[in-house]
């Protein structure tokens, strides 16, 4: 068949060419597998939908998967193993629903006033502790892509993989980084607690409504009190994320030093996630601009150490960025490299010069000539990188 497009995010997908004729085993199967569920094909250039073209069954596509996943990980420990972005995604995908689901179930017990089952969270924690570790930037992507309607329990998932990410690179390890992940995960639970029409109000805020939000801290911590196999890590964090270095924060005022370490962690780890999602009330920001605004406020609100290690740890110009090149050219940051925090590996689809797209190009600017110039904001140029990327 001749692809004429591939339907699906540039973070699906590991083909630099917009169409291509699909006519070796090897495309065929790297389509199969990478999670693109349609594409557009030019009968006048290649094989139409009818005749000898079989469809791939749901079991067929699963069994490929399968196989796919065992190729990536022969000979390699599923810990420990660094994997390429493409092929980490594959398990990532899978690892997201399955988190959503859980993390849906677990919250909706505690709305019903049941305690959290902290043991069966454990297990997600430390699958998505190894999926970090085999290349952070695949779920750490992935965990972005929220809706409104999901935004609450997505959000735990996301910020559960940044702490395990932080504290990675804050030198933690073993049950530490466990703990750090377990107290991401259920940091917020306490908004299950909240009048979900308050919560998920898209106008301004009474004075009265707002107090009620900043409730949600302590409405957790006393929920999570009734688990048994609950840690004091995520009991803190659960309390105190939103607690600030010059002490303006919330419930106790806590400063400086009177904050413990994984709840400065998790303060950085939420306001990032909340200000790059979507919500009811307001569109996200882009991830650079994030980054930026941050360190404006980090004085006051956030510990200067983790800020400095949460920047190293998702990059100057995260994953999702929109750059301008040296070369005038625009391109979409899409991972992250040990080299620099200035040399991302982007993917480079536009010319200002000829004000057109251009044949997509994968570039390690560690290894090349080119490097950012600037960020660029996305609605300037028309673009909205989400629908384009996936991320």
């Amino acid at each position: 068949m001749f692809i004429h497009e591939l339907c699906g995010s540039w973070m699906e997908h590991p083909f630099w060419r917009k169409s291509f004729l699909l006519d070796t085993d090897a495309d065929l199967h790297t389509l199969r597998t990478c999670g693109i569920q349609e594409v557009w094909i030019d009968p006048a250039r290649g094989l139409d939908v009818e005749g000898d073209v079989v469809a791939v069954s749901d079991e067929e596509a699963e069994r490929e998967i399968a196989a796919e996943l065992d190729r990536i990980t022969k000979g390699k420990p599923q810990s420990e193993a660094r994997v390429s972005l493409h092929d980490e995604l594959i398990r990532a995908r899978q690892l997201q629903a399955k988190s959503k689901a859980a993390v849906t179930s677990m919250f909706l017990e505690a709305r019903m006033g049941n305690a959290i089952k902290v043991g069966e969270a454990a297990p997600l924690v430390d699958e998505i502790s190894k999926s970090i570790t085999r290349n952070p930037e695949a779920f750490l992507n992935l965990a972005r892509l929220k809706t409104k309607d999901d935004y609450t329990y997505m959000h735990s998932v996301a910020v559960c993989a940044l702490m395990i990410a932080l504290g990675k690179q804050l030198g933690l390890e073993g049950n530490d980084l466990k703990e750090a992940g377990l107290a991401g995960l259920l940091h917020d639970v306490g908004k299950m607690m909240v009048d979900q029409e308050v919560l998920n109000k898209p106008g301004k805020l009474t004075d009265e409504e707002f107090e009620m939000i900043k409730d949600h801290p302590r409405k957790g911590w006393e929920l999570l009190q009734g688990s048994s196999d609950i840690t004091a890590t995520a009991l803190d964090v659960c309390l105190h994320h939103h607690e600030r270095m010059d002490g303006k924060g919330y419930p106790d005022k806590l400063a400086g030093e009177q904050i413990s370490l994984f709840a400065k962690m998790g303060a950085v780890c939420d306001v990032y996630d909340a200000l790059t999602s979507n919500r009811c009330y307001k569109n996200g920001w882009e991830p650079a601009e994030t980054i930026r605004k941050m360190a404006e406020w980090r004085n006051g609100h956030f510990d200067e150490r983790v800020f400095q290690a949460f920047v190293k740890t998702i990059g100057i110009y995260p994953s999702g960025t929109l750059v301008r090149l040296k070369s005038g050219r625009l391109a979409i940051v899409m991972e992250q490299t040990e080299k620099s925090l200035l040399t991302p590996i982007v993917k480079v689809f536009f010319s200002t010069k000829s004000n057109e797209p251009i044949m997509p190009e994968m570039l390690d600017l560690g290894r090349s000539q080119e490097s950012i110039v600037n960020a660029e904001d996305p609605a300037k140029w028309g673009f909205d990188l989400k629908q384009i990327t996936g991320i």
